[in-house]
């Protein structure tokens, strides 16, 4: 399959809006988490922990954006004043990446602009707040709930301000969500169903109670509650569990030939991608499926495992998914793995959950352009002394080549590579 462009990204997370404040935050070594400000004190543990988007303003973010094309910048404060905060912060994030891919005044035709949404379920908070207001007062439901609940809500206010008229869908994949849209927009460019494809995943915005679930199944950290920026410990032996993120994430594709010709900058390039099932609906991880589709991608990149410098692992914190991630990565790289640099984003911004694939490819990207690998965070004993883990502090590195995993419940396993960008 043929390599595709990475021209645009934009972001909004625990870090801060935009890609530099990501990029800073990362070499920084900075924590995106903390105690959560926006859900009910009741509740315990782990759960009070979160990576949270945190003083966001829709109209003060799109300010920041730099959307200066009056037709897309008025469709999003129309669409977007009353919407939710999913939508809002999606809106934000997909405007970044798209005035970064120079389209705000490219000639692209409409039909020719795919748009692929990852994510399901993404308005839990949302609903459960009207759930509330219905037990209140059966008669006071917002009606525009009627459209907003449903996950293609986001596709469509999407595709109206960019006027998208091509190709579009939302792909749910769990924690995998983000590396399975941007799968499917690398197959629908590489088909040339469209020149442009924008891969956008809004916050998975939990309520209390699919927080409350995840605690009562010890899927959350349980350690270090009092210690917010501590909690979260990708690869260390004292690791109990992951940290709730929130991001909002957009990646802009294109055909090469079709960026090229338009005199894109190219950021990067995403070079393979695939999609492995366990076959089992439980969450429990799988070593021999998480390989399969290392091994895929690898593949469809035309590239070797030494070709490989660098690993954004899925690293969620949690000790079977850590272990389970190290034994896949070593059966894949065997002895190559002590010159592969790995890290974990997650111990920094949190588990972004169906967006964490987009947030992860932003910043491996970042990390590519920019000449470093960013710290694990709260590594201090590693489980694994063959895997060359990323120290306490950010080094200097040049990469070529790099893999990024994101591995979903209901045995989804998903990697992509991307490559530098070629002048």
């Amino acid at each position: 399959m043929s390599p595709t462009a990475i021209t645009g990204m934009g972001i909004v997370c625990s870090l801060g809006q935009g890609v530099d404040a990501l990029t800073e935050g990362l070499r920084a070594g900075r924590s995106g988490i903390g105690f959560r400000s926006r859900i009910a004190s009741s509740l315990a543990g782990g759960a009070r922990i979160g990576a949270e988007i945190r003083g966001f303003s829709f109209e003060a973010a799109l300010e920041q954006c730099k959307v200066r094309v009056e037709p897309p910048r008025a469709r999003a404060l129309k669409l977007g004043r009353r919407a939710p905060f999913t939508v809002q912060t999606a809106l934000v994030a997909t405007l970044e990446a798209w005035a970064h891919a120079g389209l705000e005044t490219a000639s692209v035709a409409p039909e020719r602009v795919g748009l692929v949404v990852a994510g399901s379920n993404l308005t839990q908070e949302y609903v459960f707040r009207m759930h509330e207001a219905y037990g209140r007062d059966p008669t006071f439901i917002n009606p525009r709930f009627a459209l907003q609940f449903l996950d293609t809500f986001h596709l469509g206010v999407l595709s109206e301000v960019l006027g998208a008229q091509g190709e579009g869908c939302t792909v749910g994949g769990a924690s995998a969500s983000g590396n399975v849209a941007l799968a499917r927009a690398h197959q629908l460019l590489a088909l040339g169903l469209c020149d442009v494809c924008v891969v956008a995943a809004p916050p998975a915005e939990l309520s209390i109670l699919e927080l409350q679930a995840l605690a009562n199944t010890s899927a959350l950290c349980k350690d270090f509650v009092e210690e917010p920026s501590r909690t979260c410990r990708p690869f260390d032996r004292r690791h109990n569990g992951f940290v709730p993120g929130e991001a909002a994430a957009c990646v802009v594709l294109e055909r090469e030939e079709f960026a090229r010709q338009r005199g894109a900058v190219i950021q990067g390039r995403l070079l393979g991608a695939a999609v492995q099932l366990d076959g089992n609906a439980s969450s429990d991880p799988s070593a021999a499926g998480e390989a399969r589709a290392i091994r895929g991608a690898l593949r469809q990149g035309g590239l070797e495992p030494r070709a490989i410098d660098y690993i954004n692992a899925h690293g969620s914190a949690s000790p079977l998914g850590d272990r389970t991630e190290v034994e896949a990565i070593k059966s894949v790289w065997g002895e190559e793995v002590a010159k592969v640099d790995i890290n974990s984003t997650k111990g920094l911004v949190g588990h972004c959950l169906s967006a964490a694939g987009l947030v992860e490819v932003i910043a491996t990207v970042s990390q590519m352009r920019h000449g470093f690998v960013h710290p694990n965070a709260n590594l201090e004993e590693p489980i694994d002394g063959q895997c060359l883990f990323v120290g306490g502090s950010a080094r200097r590195r040049e990469l070529r080549h790099a893999v990024s995993n994101s591995f979903g419940f209901g045995g989804i396993n998903s990697c992509v590579v991307v490559g530098e960008a070629r002048t």
